[in-house]
């Protein structure tokens, strides 16, 4: 298969990032099947892109003919089978469970055609976790997108024990395709590359606060005045999703016993009440107001 011939794609799992990255490959020629087993939130995630569409409009970064034709390229279903029909790459999206994606992984192995390659967009389980749920574990990558997909130009793209250097490659020419610069790894680990990074910080920084040292506030802000980034450790983790962070330490810490990869209590706290950051409205911060505040433990 050649990247030519890659020209129906399947998105399955239609949170934020499943969502922009449907988008973003429509914006970028390919025809998209959205999928998600609910409804409403198709609806949500159609609904929300489309303004932020139109906000590019807006500014004159897209003409209103772009627009439509980009969701013209974009269908939504609640049938996999459906969504898988006719698909030359599929990118899952659905929660950052093990057991989940080996599920869904079976599923799609089933339902797509044989030359199809399956990518997980997983920003820490490897791939070689879930190829052999498929029939096909040579067609099975990585390709981890960042959030927002619609902004962030980076897509990681993993090899497993299994993976093929034409899958490796055509994943590689379908990330630049979109949009995106791509970056090769070339063995599989948690984090991979840049989340592997921001856990070190992301360690520190809760180390910190859970000794007392400093506020998450006073973190944040030492990370975003003193080293020049956008936003510190806890904003970043509340536009990443509290919950995925939380899952990925908690089935490190339950696969190795090790101490340091229990998720630290100000995390669990959040997310065993709710509070997952942006996406519903509260994380460490209270983003109901603006510019957002603190919330309290």
């Amino acid at each position: 298969m050649q990247i030519d011939d890659i020209r129906r794609l399947c998105v399955t799992g239609a949170g934020q990032m499943g969502a922009q990255i449907a988008v973003q490959a429509a914006m970028h020629g390919l025809e998209v099947a959205l999928h998600d087993i609910s409804e409403e939130q198709l609806e949500r995630a159609v609904s929300e892109n489309r303004k932020h569409l139109g906000r590019k409009v807006e500014k004159g970064s897209m003409t209103a003919d772009e627009l439509e034709a980009t969701f013209a390229r974009l269908t939504t279903t609640t049938d996999l089978e459906a969504a898988c029909k006719g698909a030359d790459f599929v990118i899952e999206a659905v929660v950052e469970k093990l057991e989940v994606k080996r599920k869904v992984f079976a599923e799609l192995d089933r339902y797509t055609p044989d030359h199809a390659i399956l990518a997980t967009n997983s920003s820490y389980l490897g791939n070689s976790r879930i190829a052999d749920a498929t029939g096909r574990p040579k067609k099975v990558v990585n390709m981890h997108f960042f959030y927002p997909p619609l902004v962030m130009k980076l897509v990681e793209v993993v090899r497993g024990d299994s993976t093929s250097d034409e899958t490796m490659d055509l994943t590689l020419a379908l990330a630049e395709r979109m949009g995106k610069v791509a970056v090769r790894v070339e063995k599989e680990m948690p984090g991979f590359l840049v989340n592997r990074i921001l856990r070190a910080l992301a360690n520190e920084a809760y180390d910190l606060l859970e000794n007392g040292v400093a506020t998450f506030e006073d973190i944040d802000k030492a990370c975003k005045l003193g080293l020049n980034h956008p936003m510190g450790p806890f904003m970043l983790g509340d536009f990443s999703g509290l919950d995925i962070g939380y899952n990925a330490r908690l089935e490190r810490y339950q696969e190795t016993g090790d101490e340091r990869f229990k998720p630290p209590e100000a995390l669990e706290l959040r997310v065993k009440r709710g509070d997952l950051g942006r996406k519903t409205g509260r994380g460490f911060y209270d983003y109901s107001t603006n510019p957002p505040t603190p919330t309290e433990d």
